[in-house]
């Protein structure tokens, strides 16, 4: 009898790491509306990679060592990939806390970003935007994303509402990287690669 506890209860503790392992490194998102069409369609089911987005704050380890400069700008460090141009992501709205989007990172921290009648300019060079469908003709002068933040637009610019509305997403926003399709059927695709 005693055997077969133990095993029950290694059973249960490797069930318990693997479930939290899950838990803390991938979600599932369903896609509301049209504005990534046609790369992600309205309904469509994604698995997100939070590991992409797990960042550290060096400061916060540090915070409890002596002659540490607390005063200083903290600048978190991604632990195993960084967010690059043309990831998509989800992330929660940075005006309303209740709602999670997903969107194209167009602009990381310290990018210069501008458009010119729906054309996107990112440090002085023309973006070659394949996956943009129905573009529209809005000009906005340029921007520098700041420290932490990132410039995010739809693939659907003409029904999108993104960081030309609202600004920039906040970097504590993100929730990770679109990872995986897995419904409808027939979007069975990767999306990105996990690592």
């Amino acid at each position: 009898m005693r055997p077969f506890i133990q095993e029950l209860l290694e059973a249960g503790g490797l069930f318990l790491v693997i479930f939290l392992a899950l838990h803390f490194s991938i979600q599932n998102f369903r896609i509301d509306g049209s504005s990534m069409h046609p790369t992600l369609i309205d309904e469509q089911h994604v698995i997100v990679s939070k590991v992409a987005s797990l960042r550290v704050k060096p400061l916060a380890i540090l915070r409890f060592t002596p002659f540490t400069d607390k005063s200083r700008e903290e600048v978190p460090f991604f632990t195993f990939d960084r967010l690059e141009h043309g990831d998509t992501i989800a992330f929660v709205h940075p005006l309303d806390p209740t709602r999670d989007l997903v969107k194209r990172i167009i602009g990381v921290p310290g990018d210069a970003i501008e458009i010119h009648k729906g054309q996107v300019i990112r440090n002085g060079i023309m973006l070659d935007e394949s996956y943009v469908v129905n573009g529209d003709s809005r000009t906005i002068g340029a921007l520098e994303v700041p420290l932490n933040y990132y410039y995010v637009l739809g693939d659907n610019r003409l029904v999108s509402t993104d960081s030309r509305n609202w600004g920039f997403v906040p970097g504590d926003h993100i929730i990770g990287r679109v990872w995986f399709s897995y419904w409808p059927s027939d979007r069975l695709e990767f999306i990105h690669p996990l690592w």
